[in-house]
């Protein structure tokens, strides 16, 4: 005789669901990793080392250790973690918007406006080391013509994805020869610009770090308040219409924050490449469709990629320098993004084109 089943007791009223409760955890996982890939980022180098940089942090330590921890380790890996944290946003944006799997800061124009701005800027003396500011604006005027270039472009086919993949890659294209032109032009400013062009964080100080945490955290916040419609979004326009929403109110607000995320992370950095185009994909297979979640998630992956790309590419560096006994080498951490980035994006792209079967 089978016996009576037992009846479950009903859920707590405001009790968390599993799938939150996976989320939140994943969410904690990212926060560990960060912490490890910031803890590399500190001690890497030929001094000081991990006792010494423990020193300086609980206040003590010699006056060298110090100056090295806390004005140049520290900001270095901060600007890593939060242009790290804004491509991975934008990435996710423009992606959303655009429901265009392979659309990214770099290959929609974005990236190569704002270098484009920020070459022009300092290439031709219109900013200055003097006023960085300056050079946000020019990153971020240099952004929004990519965007606006390739919003003129696609809009005729309706948000085609195939279409504003095409004609993402012809703006890119047009916007990195405008550049190459600048730098004809001023040739003697290319060892100032070269950051842009390749995407490092080295001589990152308190100074960057103090203009790029406000301006990514207003639009990092902006990004997450359009989670909802960006999740409509994602299902189709007609889908996201009958449901109410205004399609293009929408993704113009969501092409915008990505705009700006995108030149504030670049007038840091430079163009870190495939950050913001692959960040995404990580972002989507570990939280799924739910924007609401996988907005900030993507924030946290990027943060990490950066951070622990730029710790591998110093750790990198000093391999090479002392494998080669040169004096100085450095390999930038845009490099290094680039060439990772570069053997995912085929394996994304055979995954897209392989299909479910």
């Amino acid at each position: 005789m089978r016996a009576p089943a037992v009846a479950r007791a009903p859920r707590p009223t405001g009790a968390p669901e599993p799938a939150r409760l996976g989320a939140a955890a994943k969410l904690g996982l990212l926060l560990g990793l960060l912490a490890v890939a910031l803890c590399a980022q500190m001690t890497v180098g030929r001094s000081p080392g991990a006792a010494g940089v423990w020193e300086v942090l609980t206040g003590s330590g010699e006056p060298t250790a110090r100056h090295i921890v806390v004005q140049l380790r520290m900001p270095r890996a901060l600007v890593s973690l939060g242009a790290g944290a804004s491509l991975g946003l934008a990435g996710l944006l423009l992606q959303s918007a655009l429901r265009n799997p392979l659309a990214g800061p770099e290959v929609t124009g974005v990236t190569p406006g704002a270098v484009l701005g920020a070459v022009t800027a300092t290439g031709l003396g219109l900013a200055g080391w003097e006023s960085p500011t300056a050079v946000v604006v020019a990153a971020c005027a240099g952004g929004f013509l990519g965007a606006g270039l390739l919003w003129l472009l696609a809009g005729r086919e309706k948000g085609d994805p195939e279409q504003t993949a095409v004609y993402g890659v012809l703006v890119s294209a047009v916007l990195a020869g405008l550049t190459a032109v600048v730098l004809l032009v001023a040739p003697g400013e290319l060892g100032s610009v070269v950051q842009w062009l390749i995407g490092s964080t080295e001589g990152r100080v308190w100074e960057h770090w103090s203009l790029l945490w406000p301006w990514a955290l207003v639009w990092a916040a902006a990004a997450c308040a359009l989670a909802a419609p960006l999740t409509l979004l994602r299902c189709g326009d007609d889908q996201a219409t009958a449901a109410g929403l205004a399609v293009g109110r929408a993704r113009g607000a969501a092409l915008v924050c990505a705009v700006a995320l995108t030149a504030g992370a670049v007038s840091a950095v430079g163009a870190l490449g495939f950050v913001g185009l692959l960040v995404p994909h990580l972002g989507l297979a570990v939280f799924g469709a739910d924007l609401r979640v996988t907005l900030p998630g993507a924030a946290l992956i990027g943060a990490v990629v950066v951070c622990g790309a730029d710790a591998a590419a110093q750790s990198l560096s000093r391999l090479l320098v002392e494998g080669l006994d040169a004096g100085r080498l450095t390999v930038p951490v845009g490099a290094l993004t680039t060439c990772v980035g570069a053997v995912l994006l085929l394996v994304v792209a055979r995954r897209q084109g392989a299909g479910p079967g």
